[in-house]
């Protein structure tokens, strides 16, 4: 009976003296060290993915105040998005050398920086919006994002999609007070400008806690076994079917209703003050998405896992073109945050899914989310194009469940049985 290969090797076995190499270095599974780690990912994550998603609120705003369409102000958003997921690739190469506290340090400074500058720019000023939000503040959280997640790969093995899955709640919960908080203010006396000083100070101090408690392996920790080469990644058919061209697919998709949600509800004549909290249910139910799936991935498989919650978001997009009421919006809100929180928290598990060593985490998570970010980059604004000056919903809706859905069957579906057949498991 043949014994299935090992989960940390592909094509190609590691020698006995490269494994003792490896083991001697490992880190243990677990302790003070590790937890911190998760702790500071997560305060991470609420900082910068939890801002982010949250954009609904200024899509809203900068589109009642006539500041641009909606097609132009998702470029706002998007190119948030585009920096936020491509500055993956030289961080991960960094990371992968030692400077993770050298990028999490600079991307900090980046983001609190470029979130005051916000404070100052004008409602009406398109291209101060777009320089301070959309490029500062998604280099500055770019160079957070992939460290932050990858270097929990560093401390955990069995149970590294559940640690991942923990950091990644961080922007469930920022996605729940941020919107909150944002709302309240810019519809108070306190206004735009300190509206978002007020937002800047509270992500000042997460990401101060972050940089204290996060640690990695020290600069030039090397485990003795070959660097990843960029070409054996780019040629390894099951990486680039699942986490790249599925995930393009997902990411091209799954951020419609966090952009559009608080819109579409406005434009259906549906109350504003309920309008508000929109995004706050949907990231509040995404919380249990990017927990539970990810418990349930160590176990069954991530590639499995996801195949589920991506075919279920898709589905749930569909929803949307009967929705017309506070319950329908609710109900919705509440399903697509848990399904698409599950996709969104998988994402980077998909991708450590297929390392063959801690060595290579940053190489092979930075090339999968830099040709993903051009989905992010695009998305938005192709939505925005297809709603249109005349908001017709349907357009968008349903370019987004079509996306989504093609990332699962044909994609996710085809690199699931080649990583099962190469990994000698059923549980991918």
């Amino acid at each position: 009976m043949d014994t299935p290969k090992n989960e940390n090797s592909e094509s190609e076995t590691i020698s006995a003296s490269q494994a003792a190499i490896l083991d001697s270095g490992a880190k243990p599974e677990g302790g003070v060290t590790a937890w911190c780690t998760v702790a500071g990912g997560w305060m991470a994550l609420f900082a910068t993915f939890g801002y982010i998603s949250s954009f609904g609120v200024y899509q809203d705003l900068y589109v009642l105040a006539g500041t641009a369409s909606s097609f132009n102000v998702s470029w706002i958003g998007s190119t948030q998005l585009w920096f936020f997921i491509a500055m993956g690739l030289p961080a991960g190469g960094l990371l992968d050398k030692g400077y993770f506290k050298h990028l999490i340090l600079v991307g900090s400074i980046i983001y609190v920086f470029s979130l005051f500058m916000l404070s100052l720019a004008h409602v009406d000023s398109y291209y101060q919006i777009f320089l301070s939000q959309g490029v500062g503040m998604g280099i500055g959280a770019g160079l957070i994002y992939l460290p932050a997640m990858a270097v929990q790969a560093h401390h955990w093995k069995t149970r590294r999609a559940l640690a991942m899955g923990i950091v990644i709640t961080g922007s469930s919960f920022g996605g729940i007070v941020y919107p909150i908080l944002l709302n309240n203010l810019f519809n108070s006396s306190v206004g735009f400008a300190w509206g978002v000083r007020a937002s800047a100070f509270l992500t000042l101090a997460m990401l101060a806690g972050a940089n204290c408690l996060m640690s990695g392996k020290p600069k030039g920790d090397a485990t003795g076994l070959p660097k990843a080469k960029l070409r054996d990644i780019l040629t390894d058919t099951p990486f680039m079917l699942g986490p790249v061209i599925g995930g393009f697919l997902l990411a091209l998709g799954v951020f419609f209703p966090y952009f559009y949600l608080q819109l579409f509800t406005n434009l259906h004549g549906l109350p504003s003050t309920f309008a508000f909290y929109t995004l706050t249910i949907q990231n509040g139910a995404s919380i249990l998405g990017r927990t539970i799936p990810n418990f349930l991935a160590d176990r069954y498989g991530v590639i499995n896992t996801i195949t589920v919650m991506s075919f279920a978001t898709g589905a749930l997009v569909f929803a949307m073109l009967g929705i017309d009421s506070v319950g329908g919006v609710v109900a919705f809100a509440i399903l697509y945050g848990f399904c698409s929180g599950g996709v969104l928290s998988l994402g980077a598990p998909l991708m450590a899914r297929f390392i063959r060593d801690e060595s290579e985490i940053g190489m092979r998570l930075g090339v999968a989310y830099f040709l993903n970010s051009f989905a992010y980059l695009a998305g938005p604004p192709v939505s925005g194009a297809l709603l249109g000056s005349q908001n017709r919903w349907v357009r968008p809706i349903i370019f987004s469940a079509v996306v989504l859905l093609a990332g699962v069957v044909p994609v996710l579906l085809i690199a699931r049985m080649l990583q099962a057949k190469r990994k000698g498991t059923q549980y991918v």
